[in-house]
């Protein structure tokens, strides 16, 4: 944190420029990306996504129009309903058209994971169902420090981010360690009721 400290009081002395997301992001239609199948499979390579929470429903062997996303060129898919969104870097198809792809301008000089990052601390709630991401969300401004700056906060949330996937991991371990030692605990012998363990 003192070497975001020192960033700041070194590139944003007089404060911070904010812009609105569609000066900084561009955005692709999924129709040519959407699933003809939906019979699922996990021996399947392809994952097909949803931006909602339950973002990977199956996987698809089909080989044409597949999304390209990777570690040096991830995107963002946006819920253009429900604004709900997730990072992608990895290949993909899409389950339906209520979805956009978002990648930085050409133009933009800053960190798209940066641009994420602030997206997650727009709050906005999706009351009626139209299509949010033209006419609502790209309107939405975000700070925009210098690039140092913005490598900086997005090495530390990345490193919380990892934080908490270890953390989900182990609590997910330890409720499997309780349950299954809460089963043998709690079935009897049918001769004695002497525990099975």
């Amino acid at each position: 944190m003192s070497k975001l400290k020192e960033l700041i009081e070194k590139f944003c002395p007089n404060g911070v420029e904010y812009q609105k997301l569609d000066d900084i992001l561009d955005y692709e239609q999924p129709t040519q990306y959407i699933v003809k199948s939906t019979e699922y499979d996990d021996s399947y390579n392809t994952p097909v996504l949803t931006a909602g929470q339950t973002f990977i429903l199956g996987y698809t062997n089909e080989e044409d129009g597949i999304y390209k996303a990777d570690k040096d060129s991830p995107t963002i898919i946006f819920d253009d309903f429900t604004t709900s969104f997730h990072w992608v870097d990895f290949d993909f198809k899409v389950k339906s058209s209520a979805m956009k792809m978002l990648r930085p301008k050409s133009t933009f000089e800053g960190s798209f994971k940066y641009v994420f990052y602030a997206m997650e601390c727009i709050h906005f709630e999706a009351v009626n169902h139209t299509r949010h991401w033209i006419s609502k969300y790209s309107q939405f401004e975000i700070p925009l420090p210098h690039p140092e700056v913005q490598e900086e906060i997005v090495k530390i949330l990345d490193r919380f981010a990892e934080y908490a996937a270890e953390l989900q991991a182990e609590l997910q371990a330890r409720q499997e360690q309780y349950e299954f030692y809460r089963n043998k605990l709690l079935t009897f012998n049918e001769i004695g009721g002497v525990f099975k363990v």
